[in-house]
């Protein structure tokens, strides 16, 4: 199998490295020391299995987890801690295993069996009909120089955009290969739907303007050009402005 280990301790590595070696089993051995080297990594090698540490600067584990759920051929993950109180995310985002540090040797040559015996296509289908898998903090997305990664907290607006997705981020627009459909469903608590190809931040909505001829235009905060509202969402505009407006003014500052 090829394996690749997630972690951000260089020790981690190198331990994990000598036990599946130890094991006598001939497995190709790839290493990364954070989410967005293992999303790289991923990508070009195509794993079978990641050992994947869940506490790390950055993204963490477990939301790296789903961005290797989301490739085509997803690997196996097996998540490797020094804590036990993150079990039961780890199964919910479809893990094959959870090992605790010091991992010991047997536990680990079992859960690469485990790992092995599954197969691609099994956790393929495991990772599709996941109802539990929580939205991400960040999207990655894939250009020329690489993989991005955007903090969701950060993106102003979603457009459809033929077959891909605008994502407005400040200071510079980038393409993802996603549904505008399926990232409402991920993350409607924090977009809001204006037009059938358009969503938009809740927290930068400035204004409602109605032009010439009835048509609606939304302004949002920071970003220079208004957006079409359709007719059919404006009500639901409405509403949203209204309770950011209601919000700001039920804010007091503190006494001292």
């Amino acid at each position: 199998m090829k394996i690749l280990i997630v972690d951000d301790e260089q020790l981690a590595r190198d331990r994990i490295k000598d036990l599946i070696r130890r094991s006598g089993a001939k497995h190709s051995l790839l290493e990364a020391g954070n989410g967005l080297a293992a999303l790289e990594i991923a990508r070009g090698e195509s794993p079978d299995a990641v050992l994947l540490d869940i506490r790390m600067p950055g993204m963490d584990g477990l939301e790296t987890a789903d961005h290797l759920a989301r490739l085509d051929r997803p690997p196996a993950i097996i998540f490797t801690t020094a804590y036990d109180d993150r079990a039961l995310e780890a199964f919910e985002a479809s893990a094959v295993d959870y090992l605790l540090k010091p991992v010991r040797s047997e536990r680990l040559i079992r859960a690469l069996d485990r790992a092995r015996i599954l197969g691609a296509s099994h956790i393929r289908k495991l990772r599709e009909h996941d109802p539990a898998r929580r939205p991400r903090t960040y999207i990655s997305v894939s250009g020329h120089d690489g993989i991005q990664l955007v903090p969701v907290a950060e993106i102003r607006y979603l457009k459809a955009d033929q077959k891909y997705v605008c994502i407005g981020w400040p200071g510079r627009e980038l393409l993802l290969d996603e549904p505008l459909k399926s990232l409402e469903q991920e993350f409607g608590d924090r977009f809001l739907r204006i037009h059938r190809n358009a969503l938009v931040a809740r927290h930068l909505l400035e204004s409602l303007d109605k032009r010439v001829g009835g048509a609606f235009e939304l302004r949002l905060r920071g970003v220079a050009q208004p957006f079409a509202v359709s007719r059919r969402h404006a009500g639901d505009v409405r509403k949203a402005l209204k309770g950011s407006v209601l919000g700001l003014e039920g804010v007091r500052p503190r006494a001292p």
